[in-house]
């Protein structure tokens, strides 16, 4: 072996990332220690193997990174996967693939080089678990606690009022009060109050027999009768006209009603959850909404609070749709620049968790695959927003940012870059505020 061949060999030998090359057949010819390391393999179990049959990934099968590069002649760069570990579980990868060349220049095989990312998975797995609750993303204090007092009322069967400001994903929590009760398994219905007139809505709820009005051809049950033993989630239900609101009073109390145009009584057993975006104490001052009503809905009261009151949050659910929209586009985005980030956390969001939502849908349809988002592909209204001129003031974050930095640079042993990337930010955003923490050295 020349010098040039045993230096290079040393250094292979040496690196962190594991490492393998295949020649023009994919069988494996070289296998360094870091690679022995994290598969648990010896170099003598795999050397001449198909590299197929040793690691048994699902992208051997389907999308082999050798076989694209050898193909495309492109390098793939921080491909997720999986490989085999001895023993048959599997490991979290992130791997580089390129074409392996002799001297001439001539394509002789695929080189591998990869990395574990099991912490990676593990904040990953840390973050849906403490951040994600049946679909609703909450970081805040006031998001963890609503949480769990959903895991608190599971066991019950009380009303719940539900209310917030449009687009702050009311029907959201009203799909994982259902998801956790004992009423799980049974029937969920869902009204919007607001979209029936009121003779429309009458039929809606409690049900018609035939030529109670003009269309009614046959009787036909309401979402009361069609819920029995289950729940029924009345949105906007401010919206009610006052003597609707009056039959769904005599249901809350007693469980009974009657269909329109039929005077039989009849009796289910529903649990109700009312949701309005209304402020209820002006309607219940200019007598638009019962006061009796509100207190039948008001016993397990859940407020909302708009997303500029816990800017906490937006970084999270950032990161939530970057996830959703890469799988719908099927794009490699993953994060967006600083820029991008400071205006979406400084804008005030009057259409919230939904506005949000539909900036992050809108930026992926306009930026290429494999990049980040950038401030100049956001919707006009966001990336023309200016702080300033809005006398918006936004509550103090009821979660102390600094101490959260500062438990994770202890924790990441001050690595900056793992501490931005588990708070949803960019290193430069960190840095400014570790600078204004006197922390930035």
């Amino acid at each position: 072996m020349c010098a040039m061949e045993a230096s290079t060999f040393h250094i292979l030998e040496s690196i962190g990332e594991g490492l393998f090359t295949v020649d023009k057949d994919f069988r494996i010819n070289y296998f360094n220690r870091a690679a022995e390391k994290i598969t648990g393999l010896s170099r003598d179990e795999v050397i001449g193997q198909f590299c197929k049959h040793v690691f048994k990934s699902s992208r051997c099968f389907q999308e082999c990174p050798i076989a694209r590069v050898l193909e495309s002649g492109e390098n793939i760069y921080d491909l997720e996967s999986k490989i085999r570990h001895k023993g048959d579980s599997f490991v979290p990868i992130k791997l580089n693939a390129a074409v392996l060349k002799n001297g001439e220049n001539d394509a002789v095989g695929g080189v591998i080089s990869f990395r574990d990312i099991s912490d990676l998975e593990s904040i990953r797995s840390r973050f849906r678990k403490e951040h994600i609750f049946l679909d609703v993303v909450g970081h805040s204090k006031v998001m963890q606690e609503m949480f769990q007092l959903i895991r608190e009322i599971a066991d019950s069967d009380a009303t719940v009022f539900i209310k917030g400001e449009s687009g702050t994903g009311k029907e959201m929590i009203a799909n994982a009060i259902q998801a956790t009760s004992q009423r799980k398994d049974m029937p969920f219905v869902k009204v919007n109050c607001s979209v029936f007139s009121p003779q429309l809505l009458a039929s809606e709820l409690f049900g018609h027999v035939k030529g109670a009005f003009t269309g009614a051809f046959k009787n036909r049950p309401g979402r009361f009768e069609i819920a029995d033993k289950g729940t029924i989630f009345l949105d906007e239900v401010a919206e009610m006209p006052l003597k609707m609101q009056l039959q769904l009073l005599r249901v809350l109390q007693e469980g009974t009603f009657e269909r329109v145009g039929e005077s039989v009584t009849r009796k289910v057993d529903v649990r109700v959850i009312a949701a309005t975006n209304k402020r209820l104490e002006i309607a219940l001052k200019n007598g638009t909404f019962r006061e009796d009503l509100f207190y039948r809905l008001n016993v397990i009261p859940i407020e909302i609070p708009p997303l500029r009151e816990r800017s906490d949050d937006i970084a999270y659910l950032i990161r939530h749709f970057i996830n959703k929209y890469s799988l719908i586009y099927k794009k490699d985005i993953k994060e967006v620049d600083d820029a991008a980030m400071d205006m979406l956390i400084s804008y005030a969001w009057p259409g919230n968790v939904r506005e949000l939502e539909n900036a992050i849908e809108y930026a992926f349809a306009r930026t290429p695959d494999k990049s980040i988002v950038e401030l100049s592909k956001l919707p006009p209204a966001i990336r023309n927003f200016n702080p300033c001129a809005e006398n918006v003031q936004s509550a103090p974050p009821e979660h102390s940012e600094t101490d959260e930095i500062l438990e994770l640079l202890e924790k990441h042993h001050w690595n900056k870059t793992k501490v931005a990337r588990e708070m949803g930010m960019g290193r430069s955003t960190l840095w400014r505020k570790l600078k204004k923490m006197g922390l930035e050295n």
